[in-house]
């Protein structure tokens, strides 16, 4: 099962499921090849192998100079408004930047800045960060959460956090790290399975 299918789309099975989940991962590295990129594949992954889904992968590098310059969504071209429209339709969002000035990127915040303020209600999104040690870790409490608590989304209760030391290159060869991927997607599922089957007036 591999990130790198066509458009993007992974398949898997989840008790007897005939309609895919929709996910979105969605990285804030400005690089590539990415850590974060690669953790947030590692992650999409472990919900497939649980879920029929179909994974879409949004990188700011290949974006992100058609996203820097614009100051109003309708300014944006229609290759960007497309990966908006798939974040706001998405039914797990799987977010995550590398720890920047104690932040995540500015470009991946510029993006967020044009989604919709009540697209995301009730929309579980997984939450991870890359850094270069455990000192970076409380990121995804001290900034992502606050982020997606305006959007009214349901941020999952366990996120995803890796240091540099958790990759060999850019792969994930840390065991824990490997544990704490499963764990993630184990419990997301359950909750993307309830919202997709809940109106949004119900999740408010």
């Amino acid at each position: 099962m591999s990130l790198h299918a066509p458009r993007g789309v992974v398949m898997g099975t989840f008790y007897g499921m005939t309609a895919p989940y929709r996910i979105v991962a969605v990285s804030g590295s400005l690089h590539e090849p990415s850590k974060t990129t690669a953790l947030l594949r590692a992650i999409a992954a472990a919900v497939a192998e649980r879920a029929e889904v179909e994974v879409q992968l949004i990188e700011l590098t290949t974006i992100g100079p058609a996203l820097a310059g614009a100051l109003r969504r309708d300014h944006l071209p229609a290759s960007v408004e497309e990966q908006l429209v798939a974040i706001e339709q998405a039914d797990l969002l799987i977010v995550g930047s590398p720890v920047y000035r104690a932040s995540f990127t500015g470009l991946f915040k510029h993006l967020f800045d044009f989604v919709g303020q009540y697209a995301l209600v009730g929309k579980p999104v997984l939450l991870a960060a890359t850094g270069g040690g455990e000192r970076h870790a409380l990121i995804i409490e001290h900034q992502l959460r606050p982020l997606f608590a305006f959007f009214q989304a349901l941020t999952l209760p366990l996120g995803v956090y890796a240091s540099d030391t958790d990759f060999d290159g850019y792969v994930v060869n840390s065991e824990i790290l490997q544990a704490r991927i499963s764990l993630a997607a184990e419990r997301a599922l359950p909750l993307v399975g309830y919202a997709a089957s809940r109106s949004v007036e119900a999740l408010v």
